[in-house]
């Protein structure tokens, strides 16, 4: 929307920067696979010179316990957020999805990331395609973040719910990084049982077997989803229009801790 000229050629430039440090801090601080994960493990707390390996101060002791089981020694993924002393472990489908398709993560960050996908399929696919956010709150973190959202429970709504809808956006990801075959099985499994369904909003349950207690019914999201993963996999040159490739401007340059700030 800008133009490269007079006051919008200063503009692009300070965004290009900007987009630069942002990129280089999420693919950074975000970015957990195993290796990374026993590297937190195995942190130091109270360091804060310019030299110290945890910059955020996280406290070990605060990684979940799911956390170990879940990670494979194949793959890895974008954390749901990062805080002193504090980092949000979950799997977020959205946000990797989208971070593949803008090329906000790497090559080999999105291989990692569909190899998560593979690795834990019983998690994150199921029996109904998308498990939205993995794990699910319960007890006190259920209280205290969701604020006793009825809709909200262990495996239900935005708690772990799963979401056909968004079957489209990983359709689209396995696309770009060159592994159909991980969106055809999920696509296969929503054939079996969303339209003699109903076509609801989203599924219940660790797995998605059950309609979700409060989905309302023949969702126009939830068919839409279904015909541009279709239409995704039957024409793959259709992932233009939906997928950013990657700015080699924004790419390109190596960044320091210090300028990323």
């Amino acid at each position: 929307m800008l133009k490269p000229e007079r006051d919008g050629k200063e503009l692009i430039e300070r965004i290009d920067k900007r987009i630069r440090a942002l990129s280089f801090h999420i693919q950074k601080y975000y970015w957990l696979d195993f290796t990374q994960l026993n590297n937190i493990y195995r942190y130091k707390t109270e360091e804060y010179s310019h030299t110290a390996v945890n910059k955020f101060n996280v406290i070990p002791e605060s990684i979940p316990d799911w956390v170990f089981d879940f990670m494979p020694l194949r793959g890895g993924y974008l954390i749901g957020n990062v805080s002193p002393a504090r980092m949000d472990f979950r799997w977020f489908l959205v946000g990797n999805c989208i971070a593949i398709l803008s090329s906000l993560a790497t090559p080999a960050q999105a291989t990692a990331i569909m190899d998560l996908i593979e690795e834990r399929w019983e998690d994150l696919i199921g029996e109904m395609p998308l498990k939205i956010v993995y794990p699910a709150l319960e007890g006190h973190e259920w209280r205290t973040v969701t604020g006793f959202d009825p809709k909200n429970t262990r495996w239900s709504y935005h708690n772990g719910g799963s979401w056909p809808v968004l079957i489209w956006l990983l359709t689209a990801a396995c696309i770009k990084t060159g592994r159909p075959q991980i969106a055809k099985r999920a696509i296969e499994l929503i054939e079996q049982r969303l339209s003699k369904d109903g076509w609801p909003e989203y599924y219940d349950g660790k797995t998605g077997r059950y309609v979700g207690k409060q989905a309302r019914k023949y969702q126009t999201w939830s068919i839409s989803g279904y015909l541009v993963a279709k239409m995704l996999i039957e024409n793959p040159a259709n992932l233009p229009i939906i997928s950013l490739e990657e700015d080699k401007k924004i790419a390109k340059p190596k960044l320091t801790r210090s300028i990323s700030f």
